[in-house]
C-alpha cells in the first residue's frame, strides 16, 4: 500500500513574534496576527502542525502549549494563530489581555504530517480547539476536492465561515461547553452520516475521550480503513497541557 503520511521534520527554531493585529471572529475565538522577519523561514506543511508557545510562569520554567499555524505569509513574515477562550491557563489569559506590540515566544514546528493528495473526498472531525485545523485544512484545499467538516461548538455564533475553492459542506453540532468532554453530541451526529463511495481520508481531533469515540465509531460502524484515518486528542478533561495521538 502506498504511504499514505509522510512525516518530515524541520530545523527546531525559537522565534520572538510581535503582536500586528487581534480580533473576536466569533465570541469564544480570538484571532492574533504576529509578525517577525524570523518567520522569513517558517515552514509548516500541514494543516495540523503544531507550534510551541512559551509563557512566563510563576517558577523558573516557562509554561508551554501547542496550537495550530492557522495561516502564515513567509513574504511578509506574519503568522496567525487561533485562540479557542472558554476556560483558563496562560494561553487564554496572554491572548485575551493581548494588543498589538506585545512579545510572543514560540518554537517549531519540530515537524510535519503530510497526507498524500490520493483521495475521493475528506471527513474533518472536531471541536473547538480543532477548527484552526479544520479550517486551515479546508481552505487550502484545491478546486474539485470534496469536503465534509462535522464540529461541535457551543452556539451557532461559534459557527465559522471557511474560504474555499473545494466543495464544503459544514455540519455543525450545538452542545454546552460543560460537555464538551462527553461524546454523545458528536457520536449523535456521526450515526447520521453515510460515508461517499471512493477513497476517504479522516481526521479526528477533539478531547481525547471524544476523539477516541469517534475514532472507534468510524472503525467499527462505518468499517473505515484505519490506514485512511488519523485521530488525536487534542486536550484531556482535567490536566493541562495535554496531547494524546490516537492512532
Amino acid at each position: 500500500m502506498d504511504q499514505i503520511i509522510t512525516r518530515h521534520r524541520h530545523e527546531l527554531k525559537r522565534r520572538v513574534l510581535t503582536v500586528t493585529e487581534t480580533c473576536r471572529i466569533t465570541p469564544n475565538m480570538i484571532r492574533i496576527t504576529l509578525q517577525s522577519d524570523d518567520l522569513g523561514d517558517f515552514v509548516s506543511l500541514g494543516p495540523d502542525d503544531h507550534v510551541k508557545l512559551f509563557f512566563q510562569g510563576d517558577g523558573d520554567k516557562p509554561e508551554m502549549r501547542d496550537y495550530t499555524p492557522r495561516a502564515f505569509d513567509t513574504a511578509a513574515r506574519t503568522l496567525t494563530l487561533d485562540f479557542a477562550v472558554h476556560g483558563e491557563g496562560p494561553a487564554q489569559e496572554w491572548a485575551e489581555a493581548a494588543k498589538p506590540g506585545d512579545l510572543l515566544h514560540i518554537g517549531g514546528p519540530r515537524g510535519s504530517a503530510v497526507v498524500a493528495p490520493v483521495f475521493d473526498w475528506y471527513l474533518l472531525i472536531g471541536d473547538e480547539t480543532a477548527l484552526p485545523a479544520i479550517g486551515r485544512w479546508i481552505e487550502e484545499m484545491p478546486a474539485g476536492t470534496h469536503v465534509t467538516s462535522l464540529a461541535t461548538v457551543e452556539s451557532e455564533a461559534e459557527q465559522q465561515q471557511f474560504d474555499t475553492a473545494a466543495t464544503h459542506q459544514p455540519i455543525w453540532v450545538h452542545r454546552p461547553l460543560n460537555l464538551a468532554a462527553d461524546p454523545a453530541p458528536l457520536l449523535q451526529a456521526l450515526r447520521q452520516i453515510t460515508l461517499p463511495p471512493g477513497k476517504g481520508f479522516i481526521w479526528i481531533a477533539a478531547e481525547a475521550g471524544v476523539a477516541r469515540a469517534a475514532r472507534d465509531h468510524v472503525l467499527s460502524e462505518l468499517g473505515h480503513p484505519k490506514e485512511w484515518l488519523k485521530a488525536s486528542g487534542y486536550w484531556l478533561l482535567g490536566e493541562s497541557d495535554a496531547h494524546q495521538p490516537l492512532d
